[in-house]
């Protein structure tokens, strides 16, 4: 196998919640409860504890799974409830074909999250990437919008724009509002060479793949802001809390490697490629492909030390565990992939993710921000979590953006440049999209 990229840091992150979670009857395979954006804030809760099914008690309620549809497309996702409590981040001694990166071993306490059910699929991520187009028309209408031109050209064109857009009035408010960093997302251009990208195929069920980690970043932003909930990346020490569901074993479901094939694809039987999602069985916590298929980007830089930054001998709140990146590269995927050995889809196996290794055959400058170029781009992935409560601003800055000089300067001449766009994202963004059709439709 082509093994890529070294093992890597732990992380973890404090979710602000009243009181400890419990688990209620598990049955993974449950259907979840389906729920509109309207009522996000609600989404995932119940008042009195369900007769059957997945769920984790709080002080604030109980927790459910959901399903949920993202607004102005046709894709949904499913998010799982993860009880809060402690464990053992990293590996013990004896594990074996353990990395030196897992230790040592340091208790973690983390507070109760939802997270995604799968692996955020091409359904779900080609919904993001296909914005480029329509933004840049929106962005068209705005500067022509504000234009304070009053030669004859200009104020006719501006003349039939407002007249057509007179009875939108989402697309107004959108035309005449700044974009704000706070709110702005940022899109590639679509695509020019889709070859790598899709090189496993874009069945809308598959694992997306080959997207940078701000890539991730900044769809999770969207779509936090388009659902009105927040969404993110996990940390490294809430990824693999989730992947062990309870467990202490080598894999979520017990010791033994020749058992993978009934829990993940990896190398002995994936054939060269990633398969669509929820083909294999979950963890006890109806996570599906947490062992294979596609590595996964968790929100941590990667540092050889493992997790001796963190007293071994005490429990640390998870807000403690992180190490936020203050460099461009390494940075963490966990879970390992459909081209990966065994061991290294272990829980607690780690991944260092180097730029030279992803980005060498891209021949732009600067390369993209968005996404990857070369193996194992094609093997790297993600999957969401949502907290329990509205992340605070300088959490979700974060969470979301571009978090070192050299890759804001990137993105920045990219965008100067006519390849990417940068427009804001709010709960109305699909209608006022919606508007900006209707509009061209009437020229």
């Amino acid at each position: 196998m082509k093994r890529f990229l070294r093992c890597g840091v732990v992380a973890a992150l404090c979710l602000i919640v009243f009181g400890h979670a419990i688990a209620g009857p598990v049955k993974a395979d449950e259907p979840a409860s389906a729920a509109s954006a309207t009522d996000a804030n609600q989404l995932g809760w119940s008042a009195v504890q369900p007769d059957s099914g997945r769920y984790v008690k709080t002080n604030q309620g109980y927790m459910i799974p959901y399903t949920v549809t993202i607004p102005g497309t046709e894709a949904s996702f499913t998010m799982q409830p993860i009880p809060g409590g402690k464990f053992k981040l990293g590996s013990p001694e004896s594990e074996e074909e353990r990395g030196e990166d897992e230790s040592p071993q340091v208790e973690i306490e983390v507070a109760p999250f939802w997270m995604g059910q799968y692996e955020v699929t091409w359904s779900e991520y080609q919904s993001f990437m296909n914005l480029y187009n329509p933004l840049k028309s929106l962005q068209s209408f705005r500067n022509l919008w504000n234009d304070a031109s009053s030669k004859a050209d200009v104020l006719k064109k501006r003349d039939a724009l407002r007249e057509n857009a007179s009875g939108s009035s989402e697309l107004v408010k959108a035309l005449e509002t700044e974009i704000a960093a706070v709110d702005a997302i940022t899109i590639p251009t679509p695509l020019y060479d889709p070859a790598t990208t899709y090189e496993s195929g874009q069945d809308p069920k598959q694992p997306a793949v080959t997207m940078s980690q701000y890539g991730a970043k900044q769809y999770t932003k969207w779509l936090s802001h388009v659902m009105g909930v927040d969404y993110r990346l996990p940390t490294e020490a809430e990824w693999e809390y989730a992947c062990r569901a309870g467990t202490t074993t080598a894999f979520s479901y017990g010791e033994d490697a020749g058992e993978l094939e009934d829990y993940g694809w990896f190398t002995d039987n994936s054939d060269g490629t990633t398969h669509l999602v929820g083909e294999k069985k979950p963890n006890p916590w109806g996570l599906y492909d947490i062992h294979g298929n596609v590595a996964e980007w968790v929100l941590d830089q990667y540092a050889e030390e493992g997790y001796d930054h963190l007293d071994a001998g005490q429990t640390h709140p998870a807000a403690e565990a992180v190490r936020w990146p203050t460099i461009l590269f390494p940075r963490v995927l966990r879970g390992g992939h459909w081209d990966s050995e065994a061991a290294e889809c272990r829980s607690a196996a780690r991944i260092g993710a180097q730029d030279n290794e992803l980005t060498e055959s891209d021949p732009n400058f600067p390369k993209s921000p968005w996404w990857l170029a070369d193996y194992p781009g094609g093997a790297i992935g993600f999957r969401i979590v949502r907290p329990t409560t509205p992340m605070k601003p300088e959490l979700r800055k974060k969470a979301w953006e571009a978090d070192v000089e050299i890759l804001q300067e990137a993105i920045k001449m990219r965008i100067e440049e006519g390849r990417g766009i940068q427009e804001n994202a709010n709960p109305d963004l699909p209608k006022v999209l919606e508007q900006v059709e209707d509009v061209e439709n009437r020229k």
